[in-house]
C-alpha cells in the first residue's frame, strides 16, 4: 500500500478509537510509514508506543520491536491482541516460549498475520532467529528505551550495542529509535549507535506542566512525615521509590501496620507476587506501591497522584523518568524526593569499587541531583534545562508548580567565604575529602589533619567564625557551580578548578542559598529527629518547655533528661493525654512516661478542653516492632556484661548502629547499666569530669561537648558516658 494512500486518521478510530493524534505522532507516524529513519523523544506518558503500533498495524509485513522488559512486552502484546480478531497480530519472541510456541510464532509471521513481534535485544542475537528474520517481509525495527544503548543514559544495557550489526543483516529496513529521556549527550550516542545519524528526530518538549516538584530534607522522621503526607492523599493511588529491596520491604510494613494499604514490590520477589502485587495496584486493591525501580517502566496507570522518593535516585534521567509516572492524565502529580547528603556519599562510596571510566560517568550523573537537589532557582527550569530545553520560569505553563518558586529560600553574599574556601583547596595541595576541608577552615583537628600538619599552617581555622554546617553547605554549593570538583581516582578528594583559580584572582558577586538543614549535625544524626515538617503548637510548646524546666529543678537534673526537645515538639504535635499516647511520642518509653509522664498529660489535657482542640489521633505512627527485638536482646545481654562488640556482631550491625539503638533504650526511659564497659575505657576521674559536664549543660549535644573537652575525649567515648549518664539521672 501506498504511504500516501494510507488514511491514518481512519485508521487510528478503526483500531485504537481515538479521533485525534496526541503531540507529535501525527508527525512521527507519518515519517515511519515513508520508510525513513525516525528517532522519537517523548516524556514518559506523551504516547510513545502508538508511534510505531499504528504504522506497524497498516503495513506490509512484520515489524519488530526491542524492548528490554518482559513484563512491559507481555502488556503491549495483550493490548494489541485486543485490538484485532487474529490472536497472532503480535508476538513476543524471548527465552520463555518452548519448541511448540516458537514454531507459532514463526508461522503467524510466515503467512503475514504478525504485525509486531516483540524481542528482547538478547533474542535476536541468537542465530536461529536472525537467520529466519532475514528470509521474512520486515516493515521496519523500532527499539524502544533506546537510552539503554548508551552508557550515559540511566539504564544502559551492553547487549543494546550489538543491535546495529543484527539490523544490518536483515536487509536495508528503517529503524525508528524510541526513549522517554534524553540528554544531548544521550541523543548523540543512540544516534552514532545505531548509524542512524540522518535520522529525522522528533522532540516532544519534557514539560509536565501539572506535577509539583517538591524536595524536603531527610531527617530520622522521614517514615512518620511519609505516612502523614499519605494520610492527608487518602485514597490516591501513589508510588514510593527506595533504593534497595530491605528498605522497600521495611517502609511497606511500616505503611501497612499505620493502616495504609500498600504492597512491596522489587525483583528479589517471585514472579507471581510481582505480578500480584502490580495487577492489586493497577486495580486499585492497594493504594501505595513501594518499590525499587524494577517498578513502573511501563506501567500505564493514569491516576497515579503522588511519587516519593525515599532516597535521591542516582540520576535525572532516572528521577525524570519515576516522577513522570505521576499525574500522565493531565491530573494532580505530586512528586515528593527526601534528600540528605549522607545518601549521595553512600551512592559514591557504592560506586568508588567499579572500573574508573564508569566511575566518571556515575560521579557526573550524581553531581547534576545534587545541584538539583540544592538549587534555590526554579525546579522546572532546571529539569528542563537539562534536557536542552529554555523555559520561562516567569510565564511557562506550570512556572509556579514547585517549591522553591512558591517558598523562596533567601540568600546571602558569600563572595569572601568562597574566596576562603578556594584558597584553603588550594593551599592544603589537594589532599583532602570535603570533611577535612572543612575542619581546616573552622580549626577542628582530626587524625588525617595531623597526619598532614595542617593544624600548624597559618590558614587553619580560617574560616571559624562560621560553622561546619555553613561550610559544607557553601562547598557544596562552590562545587555545583564548578569552581571545585570532585578527583574521581582518589575517591571524594576535592580538587580546584581553572573557574575556581580565576575566581580567586578576580572575585565576584556570590549568592549562597540560606537555610541548607540538608546535613544533619552529628547530635541530631545520633539521637533522632531534626525538627519534623508539621508546624508544632508553639503556645503549647513553650507551656510543654515551662514545664519541664520545674520538673528538672525539683528532680536536680538538666531539663533534655526529663524529655527531649524532639520528644517535646512531637507532643505539641500530636496531644497525648493517655498513658498509651504518651508512649507512642517520639523517645519517650515505658519507663519515661512513668516516670514523667503523668504531669505533662495532664497539663496537655487541660490545654486541649481550654481551646478545643481537635486531636490528629492517626497521627501516632506504630513500629513494626523489629526493633523491640533487638532491644530486648540490647537489654539482657548488657545485663549478662557482654562484651558491646560482640553484641554489635551477633545482630550484624556495626558499633555506630549498637550506640544508636543503647540510645534510643535510654532516652526512652529503660535502664542500661553498662558500667562494666566504661570502667574499661575511662578512668574514675574522667568519668565523673563528664559526668559534670552533662549535670550542668543546658544540651546533651555531643558537638559541643567535643568543643569544651577540646580532643580528651572521642565521639564514641562521651556517646557512651552519655548513656551512661542519662540511664542512672533519668531513669
Amino acid at each position: 500500500m501506498n504511504p500516501n494512500e494510507i488514511d491514518i486518521y481512519k485508521e487510528l478510530k478503526k483500531y485504537f478509537g481515538f479521533s485525534q493524534f496526541k503531540g507529535l505522532q501525527e508527525q512521527v507516524i507519518k515519517s515511519i510509514l515513508n520508510k525513513e529513519n525516525t528517532f522519537v523523544i517523548m516524556p514518559t506518558g506523551g504516547g510513545k508506543s502508538l508511534c510505531y503500533q499504528l504504522p506497524a498495524l497498516v503495513q506490509e509485513g512484520t515489524a519488530i520491536v526491542v524492548s528490554p522488559l518482559i513484563a512491559l512486552m507481555k502488556n503491549q502484546v495483550d493490548a494489541i491482541r485486543s485490538l484485532s480478531s487474529e490472536h497472532g497480530v503480535a508476538h513476543v519472541l524471548n527465552s520463555s516460549l518452548n519448541k511448540t510456541e516458537i514454531t507459532q510464532v514463526k508461522k503467524d509471521i510466515t503467512s503475514g498475520i504478525t504485525k509486531l513481534l516483540y524481542v528482547a535485544p538478547e533474542s535476536l542475537t541468537k542465530e536461529e532467529y536472525v537467520n529466519f528474520l532475514k528470509n521474512v517481509k520486515i516493515s521496519f525495527v523500532a527499539i524502544d528505551e533506546a537510552h539503554c544503548i548508551s552508557e550515559w543514559g540511566h539504564d544502559f544495557r551492553p547487549e543494546y550495542r550489538n543491535l546495529k550489526h543484527i539490523i544490518k543483516q536483515l536487509g536495508d529496513v528503517p529503524i525508528i529509535g524510541l526513549t522517554a529521556t534524553a540528554t544531548p549527550k544521550v541523543q548523540e550516542d543512540i544516534l552514532k549507535n545505531l548509524d542512524m545519524t540522518d535520522a529525522t528526530t522528533f522532540k516532544a518538549s519534557f514539560n509536565r506542566p501539572n506535577l509539583y516538584y517538591e524536595i524536603r530534607t531527610k531527617t530520622k522522621n522521614i517514615e512518620s512525615d511519609i505516612i502523614r503526607f499519605i494520610k492527608q492523599n487518602k485514597g490516591k493511588s501513589g508510588i514510593i521509590y527506595c533504593l534497595s529491596r530491605k528498605k522497600v520491604e521495611a517502609i511497606a510494613e511500616v505503611l501497612q501496620v499505620n493502616g495504609i494499604s500498600a504492597v512491596p514490590y522489587h525483583a528479589g520477589l517471585d514472579a507471581k507476587t510481582r505480578a500480584k502485587h502490580q495487577d492489586m495496584f493497577l486495580m486499585e486493591d492497594v493504594d501505595v506501591v513501594v518499590a525499587t525501580i524494577a517498578f513502573g517502566m511501563g506501567i500505564d496507570k493514569p491516576d497515579v497522584r503522588f511519587v516519593i522518593h525515599h532516597d535521591i535516585p542516582k540520576s535525572l534521567e532516572s528521577y525524570y523518568q519515576e516522577t513522570g509516572r505521576g499525574g500522565r492524565d493531565g491530573g494532580e502529580g505530586h512528586c515528593l524526593a527526601y534528600y540528605s547528603y549522607k545518601d549521595v556519599e553512600k551512592l559514591e562510596k557504592f560506586m568508588s569499587g567499579k572500573p574508573v571510566a564508569e566511575q566518571e560517568i556515575g560521579f557526573a550523573l550524581l553531581q547534576e541531583v545534587v545541584a538539583y537537589a540544592e538549587t534555590s532557582m526554579s525546579r522546572r527550569k532546571f529539569l528542563l534545562h537539562y534536557f536542552g530545553e529554555e523555559f520561562d520560569d516567569v510565564t511557562g505553563d506550570g512556572a509556579n508548580m514547585d517549591d522553591n518558586v512558591r517558598n523562596p529560600k533567601t540568600k546571602v553574599e558569600a563572595q569572601d567565604q568562597v574566596v576562603k574556601l578556594l584558597q584553603v583547596v588550594r593551599d592544603t595541595k589537594h589532599l583532602y575529602k570535603s570533611k577535612e576541608v572543612v575542619f581546616t577552615l573552622i580549626g577542628r583537628v582530626n587524625a588525617v589533619i595531623k597526619a598532614h600538619r595542617t593544624d600548624v599552617q597559618k590558614f587553619f581555622g580560617c574560616g571559624s567564625n562560621h560553622d561546619e554546617k555553613y561550610w559544607m553547605a557553601l562547598l557544596r554549593q562552590v562545587l555545583v557551580s564548578g569552581f571545585l570538583s570532585k578527583d574521581i581516582e582518589t575517591y571524594g578528594i576535592v580538587k580546584i578548578t581553572q573557574k575556581g583559580l580565576d575566581f580567586i584572582e578576580n572575585p565576584h558577586s556570590f549568592m549562597m542559598s540560606e537555610d541548607h538543614e540538608y546535613n544533619e549535625t552529628v547530635d541530631e544524626a545520633i539521637i533522632s529527629a531534626s525538627k519534623s515538617s508539621a508546624v508544632a503548637d508553639e503556645l503549647l510548646m513553650s507551656m510543654l518547655r515551662d514545664l519541664r524546666k520545674k520538673v528538672a529543678k525539683k528532680v536536680g537534673v538538666p531539663p533534655f533528661v526529663v524529655f527531649q526537645d524532639p520528644s517535646l515538639e512531637d507532643m505539641a504535635l500530636k496531644y497525648p493525654i493517655s498513658q498509651i499516647e504518651m508512649i507512642n511520642i517520639h523517645g519517650v518509653g515505658e519507663g519515661k512516661a512513668k516516670k514523667y509522664g503523668k504531669e505533662f498529660i495532664e497539663l496537655i489535657n487541660r490545654y486541649v478542653d481550654d481551646n478545643e482542640i481537635i486531636r490528629p489521633d492517626d497521627l501516632v505512627v506504630k513500629s513494626t516492632g523489629v526493633n523491640s527485638v533487638n532491644k530486648l536482646y540490647i537489654i539482657q545481654n548488657i545485663d549478662r556484661k557482654l562484651s558491646l562488640v560482640d553484641i554489635a556482631s551477633a545482630k550484624g550491625i556495626n558499633m555506630d548502629a549498637l550506640i544508636k539503638e543503647m540510645e534510643q533504650i535510654v532516652y526512652s526511659g529503660t535502664k542500661l547499666n553498662i558500667k562494666y564497659w566504661v570502667d574499661d575505657m575511662l578512668d574514675d576521674d574522667q568519668q565523673e569530669e563528664i559526668h559534670d559536664y552533662f549535670m550542668e549543660s543546658e544540651t546533651d549535644s555531643i558537638e559541643k561537648a567535643l568543643k569544651e573537652f577540646e580532643g580528651d575525649y572521642d565521639v564514641d567515648e562521651l556517646r557512651l558516658m552519655r548513656i551512661k549518664f542519662i540511664s542512672e539521672v533519668a531513669n
